[in-house]
């Protein structure tokens, strides 16, 4: 079973989109710290969703405990350049409704 953290608010319902299509979703609010992402399961999830990008810093966080883990920012704002690098995929919630992320993802 794919394992997922989505950090931040869930406005659009990706969450639920995701476990429709079978995929474990941890759910992560507040400050992102490596305690926090440790907690949700970092290291043993398949996919890190970032929907709040004032926290664009814990891709980094993400990436170091779990070099594995696929990174998927979905937010209205821009990424960060910082972490463009780090992360495997962006989309818009405005251009990408999210029973069609969630159907890629899993």
């Amino acid at each position: 079973m794919t394992r997922a953290i989505l950090a931040g608010p869930d406005r659009d319902g990706l969450g639920a989109a995701l476990e429709r299509q079978g995929i474990d979703v941890r759910r992560v609010d507040g400050m992102l710290t490596a305690a926090t992402l440790d907690d949700a399961g970092i290291e043993d999830a398949d996919l890190f969703v970032l929907t709040d990008l004032d926290e664009a810093t814990a891709i980094a966080v993400v990436k170091d405990s779990n070099p594995d883990v696929r990174v998927v920012v979905y937010s209205h704002d821009s990424l960060p350049n910082f972490a463009r690098g780090q992360t495997d995929l962006a989309m818009d919630p405005d251009l990408f409704e999210v029973e069609m992320v969630a159907e890629e993802l899993a």
